[in-house]
């Protein structure tokens, strides 16, 4: 049985080869790129690269550019506790824009019948907008989810 679900990986003081050997052992079928500019300095870990070897792992590459974080919120992540939580509060306003819209609801059911990987640098997931994407996409996977389970009486 596959797995499903939407899970968060950063490749921060990782490679490319773990990072790929990784997502392979735990079943991952899909990896969305959240980050803004798919670039890295870290060989491997660019779009292109990146989607070549997860590709010739059976992983499809997906880049979401319209789920990145703009560089003017990205200090806030790595600040303070209230610093954070502003950084994370403007994020969320983001999410509203048509483009966003779409894309998590494509995560959300996504998540519904195979595992998703959520992508972006930073290893400490509660320091990255890829939290807040994780908690968007799986509440509406959860709406989804009952919604496809109800019974119309």
């Amino acid at each position: 049985m596959q797995p499903v679900g939407i899970v968060g990986v950063g490749y921060e003081g990782r490679n490319a080869n773990d990072l790929v050997a990784d997502l392979v052992a735990l079943g991952v079928s899909k990896l969305v790129d959240v980050r803004l500019t798919p670039i890295s300095r870290k060989p491997g870990l660019s779009k292109t690269a990146l989607g070549r070897a997860l590709n010739e792992a059976g992983i499809a590459y997906e880049h979401r550019r319209e789920l990145g974080n703009p560089k003017a919120n990205r200090p806030g992540f790595g600040g303070l506790p209230r610093e954070l939580a502003a950084a994370k509060s403007t994020y969320e306003s983001l999410l509203g824009a048509p483009a966003a819209d779409e894309a998590l609801n494509n995560i959300a059911e996504a998540g519904l019948s195979e595992l998703i990987a959520i992508l972006c640098f930073e290893a400490d997931q509660n320091r990255c907008h890829r939290d807040v994407v994780l908690q968007e996409a799986r509440k509406r996977s959860a709406r989804l989810s009952g919604a496809s389970t109800r019974r119309e009486c």
